[in-house]
């Protein structure tokens, strides 16, 4: 459940807009979320932006049959450049964003949103950059999907997870692995396990280790 904070200064902002922090502190509305709450749900009006503070947001997308398909992650000092255009457009949520962690995210009004493109090129830039950024992510998305094998995303997403987190060990169930690369629990498991005898993984009770 989301419960709404006092707003981070402007030095706990990590933004990567010179000179605007303290105005989005003034303008937005902070909120903290736990682990799994979900922050945008797909058919949500969308009224105002989130911008992580703290901790790291996953994006990712639904099907009729409830698999999903991670986009990508929204890390401390970013924004969701999905969320951005369908507000701008007075559109709904294509998409369903997932706190990772306990996650910090500051709200922007929309309507602020536009006051700002228009009176500030750094934030026009910021939008630029992230709308590269995520564009070069679903580039790898559409990628891994269309070219490459189940085991081939499966240790690429280990990899990358890791990477994030600074760390050779992923915290994560079979479940919430097939969740993320839109597949089968046994099919996951079983790719897990033949990683474990070729020695590239060692697998543990809901954590797996890259040897």
């Amino acid at each position: 459940m989301a419960e709404e904070i006092n707003p981070p200064s402007e030095d706990q902002l990590v933004s990567p807009i010179p000179g605007l922090s303290n105005r989005l502190v003034q303008m937005g509305t902070a909120r903290k979320f736990s682990e799994g709450d979900v922050i945008l749900d797909e058919n949500m009006r969308i009224r105002a932006i989130p911008v992580v503070t703290k901790g790291s947001v996953r994006v990712i997308r639904r099907d009729e049959d409830g698999r999903e398909l991670l986009l990508y992650n929204i890390r401390s000092g970013e924004s969701c450049i999905m969320s951005l255009l369908g507000g701008l457009h007075n559109d709904t949520s294509k998409v369903v964003a997932v706190a990772e962690e306990d996650t910090d995210v500051l709200f922007i009004p929309i309507d602020q949103v536009s006051a700002l493109i228009r009176e500030n090129p750094e934030w026009l830039n910021y939008i630029f950059r992230l709308y590269h950024k995520r564009f070069e992510e679903l580039l790898e998305v559409v990628n891994a999907v269309a070219f490459k094998k189940v085991d081939e995303r499966l240790l690429d997403f280990i990899k990358k997870k890791c990477a994030m987190t600074n760390s050779r060990t992923l915290l994560v169930t079979h479940d919430q692995l097939a969740h993320e690369l839109g597949t089968a629990r046994v099919v996951v498991s079983r790719l897990l396990k033949r990683m474990e005898e070729e020695g590239i993984v060692n697998l543990g009770r809901n954590k797996i280790t890259l040897v």
